[in-house]
């Protein structure tokens, strides 16, 4: 019996078809809204773990930065602008960062939510 040599030639789509599920997506749904919120949560979270500067109110004059510790933990601190400690972090969830200062002695717990900050470009 001879040997029949069979070339498959696969058929490529140009038109990246594969990424339409062919209905259009609702921007209004109750379900865009809340990835939509994420999505602004997790850009504004990041931005400030980066290094990011922001300010906490509209009104504020000075500006703040996340410095991480070394040891790269959850752990770290907020720095002002010209390089004073403010406050160390304890613990980054998803939305939200606690920790703590010290004001006449007394322990202060504070709270930052990345979603309200106001970034600054520096």
């Amino acid at each position: 019996m001879k040997k029949v040599a069979i070339k498959v030639v696969k058929e490529v789509k140009v038109d990246n078809r594969v990424n339409n599920t062919g209905r259009p997506v609702n921007k209004k749904s109750a379900r865009q809204i809340r990835l939509n919120k994420q999505a602004q949560t997790k850009s504004a979270m990041d931005y400030v773990m980066q290094g990011g500067w922001f300010k906490l109110t509209p009104n504020c004059t000075g500006a703040y930065v996340y410095v991480p510790n070394a040891e790269g933990n959850c752990n770290g601190h907020i720095a002002t602008s010209f390089g004073a400690h403010e406050c160390n972090i304890n613990t980054i969830g998803r939305t939200k960062m606690t920790g703590y200062t010290f004001v006449m002695n007394k322990k202060v717990n504070v709270e930052f939510d990345v979603r309200n900050i106001i970034k600054i470009k520096r």
